[in-house]
C-alpha cells in the first residue's frame, strides 16, 4: 500500500470525490487552529500510477509514503 496526504484545503470537492473512486481507503486528519487539515489516501500497489497521474494531472500538491504517515508526523510536518 501506499499513503498520499494532501491538505484538506488545496482539492476541491470534485477532485476529491475522483480521488476516493481510485483509493482503497480515505480518511481526513481534523487539527484545531493553526493548523490544516488533511486527507488521507490508501492506494493499492496496482493503482498507484493511475493515483499519481490523476494528481499530476490535476496540479494537486502531495506527500507519498509507503508507511502511513500517523498523526503526530503530520503534525511535525506542520511546525
Amino acid at each position: 500500500m501506499w499513503y498520499f496526504t494532501i491538505k484538506q484545503q488545496r482539492i476541491k470537492n470534485a477532485q476529491y470525490q475522483q480521488l476516493q473512486k481510485i483509493a482503497s481507503l480515505t480518511e481526513v486528519e481534523i487539527f484545531n487552529e493553526p493548523y490544516e487539515n488533511y486527507c488521507l489516501f490508501e492506494v493499492p500497489r496496482e493503482r498507484y500510477r493511475d493515483f499519481i497521474d490523476h494528481l499530476d494531472l490535476e496540479g494537486i500538491a502531495y506527500d507519498v509514503s509507503p508507511d502511513k504517515p500517523t498523526r503526530e508526523k503530520l503534525l511535525d510536518n506542520m511546525r
